[in-house]
């Protein structure tokens, strides 16, 4: 398995969000925000990075009429 290197916030974000989903809570960029203390704004960056590396997902609300946004899910490593 090759490593993938991370910059301090990217490995913030992806941590955020794994820690927001084993609290069964769904990781839209206001709560990751909020974990990683970062502002919405701020994890736009890391957020794209992290899904070009394949680490993240982007999901777009699964509820037609019920848009709360993306939400990124974290890619289970193998």
């Amino acid at each position: 398995m090759r490593q993938v290197q991370l910059s301090e916030v990217e490995e913030r974000v992806y941590d955020a969000v794994a820690v927001l989903e084993a609290r069964g809570q769904v990781p839209y960029p206001d709560l990751i925000a909020e974990e990683t203390g970062l502002t919405e704004e701020q994890l736009h960056a890391p957020l794209h990075q992290l899904t070009e590396k394949n680490l993240l997902h982007r999901e777009d609300s699964p509820m037609a009429g019920l848009d709360f946004g993306p939400r990124f899910c974290a890619q289970q490593l193998a």
